[in-house]
C-alpha cells in the first residue's frame, strides 16, 4: 500500500515522501481503517521536526515512519475484542499512520461518523479542530 512516510528529522519539504509499504494488520482493540480522508495538524510539525523526542518519539530518528494522525474513512476490518465497529462503519477519530491508504487505531480512539458530515469535515474534527488561532 501507499503511504507518507518520515524516516529522519527535519522540514516536512525535505522528509516526507511516498512509499510502499505493508499493509497493517489490526491487533487485539485495533480496527483497520481504508482512510478517505485525513487532516494536518501542529502534533504532526512537531513529529517531523524532532520536537517529539521529548515525548519518546525517537532520539535520532522516529520509532514510527507513519505519520498522520486525525483520519476518517470505512472500517476494513476488526481485531479481537472489538465490540463497537463492524465491517462498513464509517468513523473519524485518531490513529498512528493516517497519511496512508490504510491505517490501524484503537477501537477507543474513535467514534462512527455522523451521516450528515463529509469525511474530509470528519477527519479535521479530532486533534485538529481542537486547535484554534490566537485572540487577536
Amino acid at each position: 500500500m501507499k503511504a507518507i512516510v518520515c524516516e529522519k528529522y527535519g522540514r516536512p519539504e525535505r522528509v516526507l515522501h511516498l512509499s510502499d509499504i505493508e499493509k497493517p494488520v489490526p491487533a487485539e482493540g485495533q480496527v483497520l481503517l481504508k482512510v478517505h480522508a485525513a487532516s494536518v495538524n501542529i502534533s504532526d510539525y512537531y513529529g517531523l521536526t524532532g520536537f517529539s523526542r521529548i515525548f519518546g518519539g525517537g532520539l535520532l530518528r522516529p520509532k514510527n515512519p507513519r505519520v498522520g494522525g486525525d483520519v476518517a474513512g470505512s472500517v476494513e476490518a476488526v481485531g479481537t475484542g472489538v465490540e463497537r465497529f463492524r465491517q462498513g462503519d464509517e468513523v473519524y477519530g485518531t490513529c498512528n499512520g493516517s497519511f496512508a491508504e490504510y491505517a490501524v487505531a484503537r477501537e477507543a480512539r474513535l467514534a462512527l461518523k455522523p451521516a450528515k458530515i463529509s469525511f474530509d469535515e470528519a477527519a479535521a474534527t479530532p486533534i485538529a479542530g481542537l486547535c484554534s488561532p490566537m485572540p487577536a
